[in-house]
């Protein structure tokens, strides 16, 4: 007789299904790919934490130093002064010339083609210590002879404005990432609670949450921000601009997760672990918790973009952040009259690092939120 084993085929490893199944991170990441706008979002969003981390290293020039007031931005070249085509790119300074104006008899102002400055990778220029430890004077690129470049030329003082909003970005997400953080904590937690506790504790919380919401943000942000005297220190007043924002914000999250945090103490194996006698602390953390995150998630990276607008507008008003710290904002109130944006439109450059600032998180948000239900 021949045996069971031996009257069945070949089977191959492979074929076999794998053992396990796959995680939920794994199935949001797999449904993200698939995305392309939440991974450019994504992309961004990397980019941008890279150039805040190591600010010192990207920036080309250092954002103190003052050159030429309202300089335009130097164009990058790779045409000699002969009109032939180089391999290295190069800029050329701006320099009277020989010829005058004929209206104005003053000289005509062009490219300086006999002193080109080489453009490279990796060069030497002003000194500075990466996270305030590293010593260093080599820049991502900038002027092969540690001459100043300006490529999006400079404010009124004469500095660089690439370099400041590259400086900007460290402070002004910062603030958005610090105050996004604290709203979620506070909201989730506060959401959470009331919604799984309900009666007259939810009651009485849900009031409090409304009466913030009630309150006009706007006016409130100016009130609380214009009572701090000009002489305080810039840390004091970023830690109260920090504290303003935060405190309301986080109602409008807490709303959010309570909402769902409703929904899920009527599931059936909430009900469960209610009757087999898990404590309230339990049951919150690892039966709620788990699943209001991937709400939290997305509405944390769509809420970052609001706050990065909010102190842009702040900072434009003189309420967000003071000299000789730098944002975003901060930059922005060189353009307070027509005339210095008619006659300098540079100066508006901080505001496309803002556009991409929030095109990134939200196309990351957007991404997200179609993600976090691979099923």
């Amino acid at each position: 007789m021949l045996a069971v084993s031996d009257t069945m085929p070949p089977t191959d490893d492979r074929l076999k299904p794998k053992a396990g199944n796959e995680s939920y991170i794994a199935l949001v990441w797999r449904r993200l790919r698939r995305s392309w706008t939440g991974m450019g979002g994504l992309v961004l969003v990397i980019l941008l934490l890279l150039m805040s981390i190591f600010a010192e290293f990207i920036a080309p020039v250092d954002p103190k130093a003052t050159d030429t007031g309202f300089s335009p931005p130097q164009v990058m070249s790779f045409h000699d002064k002969d009109g032939n085509f180089v391999f290295q790119p190069r800029v050329y300074a701006l320099a009277d010339s020989d010829q005058l104006d004929p209206v104005t008899f003053q000289p005509v102002v062009g490219p300086d083609y006999d002193h080109p400055n080489l453009l490279g990778f990796f060069v030497k220029g002003a000194d500075y210590n990466l996270f305030g430890l590293i010593p260093g004077n080599r820049h991502l690129f900038g002027s092969v002879d540690g001459q100043p470049v300006h490529f999006l030329g400079t404010d009124k003082f004469g500095r660089d404005v690439l370099s400041r909003a590259v400086y900007g970005s460290r402070v002004s997400l910062m603030i958005a990432l610090t105050v996004v953080f604290i709203v979620t904590v506070v909201g989730t937690t506060v959401g959470m609670v009331s919604g799984y506790f309900g009666g007259a504790f939810d009651t009485w919380v849900q009031r409090f949450v409304e009466l913030v919401l009630a309150f006009p943000q706007l006016p409130l942000y100016l009130a609380l921000t214009s009572l701090i005297p000009v002489t305080a220190p810039t840390n004091v007043f970023l830690a109260f601009v920090i504290i303003v924002m935060s405190a309301l914000g986080w109602a409008q999250m807490s709303r959010e997760v309570r909402g769902k945090t409703l929904a899920l103490a009527r599931i059936d194996y909430v009900k469960a672990a209610m009757a087999v006698g898990a404590t309230d602390r339990r049951i919150i953390l690892q039966h709620i918790f788990p699943n209001v995150m991937s709400h939290v998630i997305v509405t944390v990276t769509l809420a970052i973009p609001s706050v990065v607008l909010l102190e842009s507008f702040l900072g434009f008003l003189g309420f967000a952040v003071k000299p000789p710290l730098i944002s975003w904002g901060l930059m922005l109130q060189d353009t307070s009259t027509y005339s210095v944006i008619g006659s300098y439109p540079w100066i508006l450059s901080p505001v496309a690092f803002v556009l991409i600032t929030v095109f990134a998180f939200n196309a990351l948000g957007d991404g997200l939120r179609d993600a976090v239900d691979p099923y």
